[in-house]
């Protein structure tokens, strides 16, 4: 019997190099996403901001904005600004433009606790860490110290950016009640006895207790020692968030949490909202322990936080009258913040309802019941005016008859028109609902992702 081959038989087919997927993996490929079994399951509950996509129509000049969380960086001294980045560049070059420590700058480690001093806050630089962002502080903060299924309280609505951060570590976040006072102590200690009831595990309180995104609300002084009290005794960390504490309109700050309870806080505060957001420019200050697991985790993400970025904020804290220039960022935002709310009481239907800021970014309204203003937004940016709907706020389905209107960009002009043709939009709709009725319970959606839409 010969060895060789049949000459009958084909050839065999040059192998290629594209691999075969199974039928039933592509059937579920319905993102056309190659990768989607290789993806760790905490993955699975992020979700873009559900108003990200409008806001490429959003962002069109005849469309007045009131849903983005941007500063007013028209109020900064450009000029000698450039000067200074221009200065520190010559004189400074070969550092800021190295490696650097993911602690931080030293100097403005310093600085950051002469700016913290105004809250009542004695730290020492040792114990504060610069991150990208008081953002990327949340992220290290829950990488730290929630396990999957561990849970978060935090107040209801709360800010979506942090929602996303534990989404991501699969926290579970437990909503607390607020009323015009800011968190409730009560419905604190019913939050942490249910959720002990159901086996599960407290880790942290988020929190953020001046002039609140997205409520605007302030947590009244005499709640906030009872608060830190019932958590300590319950065993629970405090993240106090408090990137708009110097920003109140009557010029008063509010002692922070940090300062009452120095070993049970971990504070996070930011440049973004007193100088510049495209900076990246925030910090932590916590316990020492804690500080040096925070700077561990820190150099696994980013190695270091940019160098330059850094020495342009201390420039600009040791140069410039940082003091006076969010006395003008005070004034401003309380002019936009009073035409918000006349336009409200002007223009609004009845049975809407809005909360009355003494400072930071944002009023968050309520619309009559049957609203949902998901539902409604798309007509809102065919009227020409944009928001933030209430639903990204909460993890459990609420919101959906709230609304986040924010009154630091625009002019008050344009703030009043806006509201005209929100009032507009409302009105629309609540005569939809007289004739159609409402469209029932919406369907819950996930954790969102922050984007600059719901900073």
């Amino acid at each position: 019997m010969s060895d060789q081959p049949n000459q009958s038989q084909e050839p065999p087919k040059p192998e290629s190099n594209e691999q075969h997927v199974p039928a039933e993996r592509a059937a579920d490929m319905g993102s056309l996403d190659a990768h989607s079994e290789l993806y760790a399951e905490r993955t699975s509950g992020m979700t873009a901001s559900e108003i990200r996509a409008l806001f490429a129509v959003a962002s069109r000049p005849e469309v007045v904005s009131l849903a983005g969380g941007m500063p007013n960086l028209a109020a900064l001294p450009l000029d000698s600004l450039s000067q200074e980045v221009a200065r520190l560049i010559v004189e400074q070059g070969q550092s800021a433009l190295q490696y650097g420590s993911a602690h931080g700058v030293p100097e403005l480690r310093e600085q950051i606790c002469e700016v913290m001093a105004l809250e009542g806050i004695s730290a020492h630089p040792d114990d504060v860490m610069v991150t990208v962002g008081s953002q990327m502080a949340l992220d290290l903060v829950t990488r730290i110290f929630c396990d999957p299924g561990d849970v978060v309280l935090a107040e209801g609505p709360s800010y979506v950016g942090a929602m996303g951060a534990f989404a991501t570590y699969q926290a579970d976040v437990v909503h607390v009640a607020m009323d015009e006072h800011g968190l409730r102590p009560d419905a604190l200690r019913q939050a942490i006895d249910e959720t002990h009831r159901r086996g599960k595990q407290i880790k942290l309180l988020y929190t953020i207790p001046n002039f609140h995104n997205p409520a605007g609300v302030t947590l009244a002084a005499e709640r906030r020692p009872e608060i830190l009290e019932i958590c300590s005794r319950h065993g629970i960390l405090v993240l106090e968030d408090n990137p708009y504490g110097l920003l109140g309109f009557d010029g008063q700050t509010h002692p922070s949490l940090r300062a009452q309870d120095p070993e049970n806080v971990v504070y996070l505060g930011s440049f973004s909202k007193t100088f510049a957001s495209g900076m990246r420019v925030g910090w932590v200050l916590a316990p020492h322990a804690v500080r040096e697991k925070l700077v561990l985790a820190a150099e696994s993400a980013t190695l270091c936080p940019p160098t330059l970025n850094q020495m342009i904020v201390s420039r600009y804290l040791s140069t410039h009258d940082w003091m006076g220039q969010i006395k003008t960022f005070q004034e401003q935002y309380r002019e936009r913040r009073d035409a918000m709310l006349e336009a409200l009481e002007q223009y609004m239907p009845p049975d809407c309802h809005w909360t009355h800021p003494e400072g930071g970014f944002f009023v968050w309204f309520t619309a009559p019941e049957g609203v949902d203003t998901k539902a409604m937004l798309p007509r809102a940016v065919t009227n020409r005016v944009a928001y933030a709907s209430g639903t990204g706020f909460y993890r459990d389905g609420l919101g959906s008859r709230q609304m986040r209107l924010s009154f630091c960009y625009p002019t008050p002009e344009r703030i009043r028109e806006g509201v005209r043709r929100l009032a507009n939009t409302l009105n629309e709709e609540l005569e939809l609902l007289s004739t159609f009725g409402s469209n029932g319970q919406r369907e819950i959606s996930g954790p969102q992702a922050p984007s600059p839409d719901t900073a």
